[in-house]
């Protein structure tokens, strides 16, 4: 008698249709070559670093995990990626706090939509991608990554969140709907509704339920977020009595400016930012 339960060619054609990608690629994304000689490269060494499966609630999501070797109740990073996914630059970063002592993990929150890192088009991978992604999913993916790090080596009691651009944005949503995320690092997130942005809410929208501390990082000469974006956030957060979070910005710096494989990286304001993020963790019980 067949088992009524095995898996069947229809159940391979759904789990694809559901997860159109459920494995990392290797190396940078496409649209966002050449790479720039200023790239910096954190070794693994003394590390537990590498691709995982983080459960969702419809399956399961690739993500990169960095950690010290052999360690265990460790303070833990969420890691939101940028437009172009889990490419080598957010892995990287994901060293970068491993050597600082934490477990860091970045879930690839497009699994269900499609790979970013095959896009060689920016405006091709916002329209036919990146728009289809909805804020729901992606909060509910890492509250589901926040769980699975609390039983692979981190403590729960210590929980942050940090992303980038796109993820700068998530990061400000993640901490007003998740009451464990101790603080978060918000860099060069949209704060404000643009026109023709359909998403429900933004960072300006949901500062009144913010639960933990966060720091936004910004580019003074950033053209896609302004001057009075950050001061609409900044009246949004007064106005909710957070007298905690805190946004800096870097007159000389651009959009992205972090990003060390691009051309839109500023040395002084990244060395500064990064600073003041891992200071931020440490104050904050990260």
């Amino acid at each position: 008698m067949a088992n009524k339960h095995a898996s069947g060619p229809q159940d391979l054609v759904l789990d694809r249709r559901k997860f159109a990608v459920t494995a990392l690629g290797a190396g940078f994304a496409l649209s966002v070559q050449p790479v720039s000689a200023e790239t910096i490269t954190t070794d693994a060494n003394g590390l537990t670093a590498g691709e995982v499966k983080i459960p969702v609630t419809d399956g399961e999501i690739p993500a990169y995990r960095a950690m010290p070797a052999g360690g265990n109740n460790l303070a833990t990073i969420l890691v939101v990626h940028e437009i172009f996914g889990v490419h080598e630059w957010v892995k990287d970063i994901c060293r970068r706090f491993a050597k600082q002592g934490y477990l860091a993990v970045a879930p690839y929150l497009y699994a269900r939509q499609g790979d970013a890192a095959q896009y060689t088009d920016i405006q091709k991978l916002v329209t036919e991608l990146v728009s289809k992604v909805g804020d729901e999913g992606v909060l509910s993916d890492l509250d589901a990554t926040a769980k699975w790090s609390a039983g692979n080596g981190g403590n729960p009691a210590k929980l942050g969140v940090t992303g980038f651009c796109w993820g700068g944005r998530i990061t400000w949503l993640c901490t007003a709907r998740n009451p464990n995320i101790k603080a978060g690092v918000a860099w060069y997130g949209g704060l404000v509704r643009r026109e023709g942005d359909t998403k429900p809410k933004h960072p300006v929208d949901v500062a009144g339920d913010i639960k933990g501390r966060v720091l936004g990082l910004y580019g003074g000469l950033d053209k896609g977020i302004l001057a009075p974006h950050i001061e609409a956030m900044r009246a949004a957060l007064k106005a909710a009595g957070d007298t905690k979070s805190e946004i800096i910005v870097f007159p000389e710096a651009d959009h992205g400016f972090l990003a060390d494989y691009r051309p839109s990286y500023n040395e002084a304001a990244a060395k500064a930012g990064w600073a003041k993020c891992l200071e931020w963790f440490k104050a904050h019980g990260v």
